[in-house]
């Protein structure tokens, strides 16, 4: 031990205190505004199926057209590696995962569409579909055949739909209600917003919701999706989506690309609406900062070209749709839209390549930066999140198993979750 140090200060205790208190409002609205990720699972898909096509055996099948398209043109390991790019090591493995997610949950975010997909209806007739969407989703809930997610997107709070779009709202909210209450899997998608104050309006259709069944005040969340320019960029200048997200008042869960929408408002030829193209990264990535460290999740958008046809076609889709995928992930959006069933093992073959490839770097990196072990990466508290959050999305989609995982790792899915969530204090690491 060397000689100890004579510690001195010049400040009273009355200087801290002082610059405490002149910041306590500054500490309540990071608080409130940036609370970081809520720590759930999030759906790397969204499904979008029109009101009138819903029906209770959807979801299977969808599972059994996927799996139907597989067969028919890439029916093992290899050819399915061969027509996407996948590395021979990774080949069974990502075959196998896909076709055994393809059975158990094809689906993992299901929206019953009252918008774009169903359009204009006389009234009653969306009055039927609505009370009808509710029923089959209580039911599917009750008997265990559900996403892990699923609601509606109804029509936007524009003048011309804005009482359509409430009443459908109402109609399927109550008819859940009636049911037996709101499923935790319920999701509400709010479309085409162009102002802050459309997303207040909503909020306020929530709260009377709310108030007239006796729920908690916030029950009921929504997710926002972007489709015009003025989401992106306001009449003066500033960033409206992010205004949107404090107009949501904590209730936003989500921010969605609508592809063809935005790329149609900025004046994107039909030939090049796709979500790589420039436009679209720069909404995405003004979304993504505007989101960052609030809570709320940006999701992709999708592809208008199907896998659908002869072979030569569909193995053209599928490596489009594929390259779009991990190209979104690679970026940091993990959830993207899929449109049609022959897109769902492309979306999980490009998920589970992506997170098992990169498996035993990030194991490798996390064990070293607990242990502190050091290594040819100097990683940060930062880091460590990053690499947490990692393995659980694998984890949470299917593309990792929490027990190799954790013999890599050496941590439980709670120290997992503890990095990916730090909070103040020491993190206590338990064995898996």
């Amino acid at each position: 031990m060397g000689q100890q140090e004579k510690v001195a200060t010049s400040l009273a205790g009355a200087v801290s205190e002082e610059i405490s208190a002149s910041l306590t409002a500054v500490d309540a609205e990071l608080a409130r505004r940036y609370p970081g990720d809520p720590g759930t699972r999030q759906p790397v898909h969204t499904v979008y199926v029109p009101g009138d096509v819903f029906e209770p055996g959807t979801l299977r099948s969808w599972g059994d057209q996927a799996l139907a398209a597989l067969d028919e043109h890439a029916p093992d390991a290899a050819s399915f590696a061969a027509v996407l790019g996948i590395p021979e090591e990774l080949a069974g493995p990502v075959h196998d995962r896909v076709r055994a997610k393809l059975e158990r949950e094809p689906v993992e975010d299901l929206r019953i569409d009252f918008e774009d997909g169903y359009g204009p209806r006389p009234d009653a007739e969306e009055d039927e579909a609505a009370a009808r969407a509710a029923r089959l989703v209580a039911e599917a809930y009750a008997n265990g055949t559900a996403a892990p997610y699923m609601g509606i997107r109804m029509k936007c709070m524009e003048a011309g739909v804005r009482d359509r779009g409430i009443r459908t709202t109402d109609v399927f909210l109550s008819g859940l209600m009636a049911a037996g209450g709101l499923p935790e899997g319920l999701v509400l998608t709010l479309p085409k917003v162009t102002y802050p104050e459309q997303v207040t309006a909503f909020v306020q259709l929530l709260e009377a919701f709310e108030k007239a069944h006796g729920l908690d005040a916030g029950r009921i969340g929504f997710e926002i999706q972007i489709e015009t320019s003025q989401s992106i960029l306001a009449a003066d200048g500033t960033a409206a989506v992010a205004r949107m997200i404090d107009a949501a008042r904590g209730r936003a869960t989500g921010l969605h690309y609508g592809t063809f929408d935005y790329s149609a408002c900025v004046g994107v030829s039909a030939a090049y609406q796709a979500s790589d193209h420039p436009a679209a990264d720069h909404a995405k990535a003004v979304m993504q900062v505007a989101a960052a460290g609030t809570g709320v999740r940006v999701s992709d958008g999708s592809t208008n070209v199907l896998p659908v046809g002869p072979a030569d076609r569909v193995h053209e889709a599928w490596r489009l749709h594929y390259g779009l995928t991990r190209r979104a992930l690679a970026r940091a959006y993990y959830q993207g839209w899929d449109m049609h069933p022959a897109h769902l093992p492309t979306r999980y073959a490009a998920v589970y390549a992506f997170y098992r490839e990169g498996l035993e770097q990030a194991a490798a990196r996390l064990a070293a930066y607990v242990a502190k072990a050091g290594g040819d990466v100097m990683d940060e508290p930062a880091t460590a999140k990053s690499l947490s959050g990692y393995l659980l999305r694998g984890i949470d989609c299917g593309a990792l198993d929490t027990a190799e995982v954790a013999g890599l790792t050496g941590l439980a899915r709670a120290d997992l979750e503890a990095f990916a969530s730090p909070r103040r204090g020491d993190l206590t690491v338990t064995a898996p």
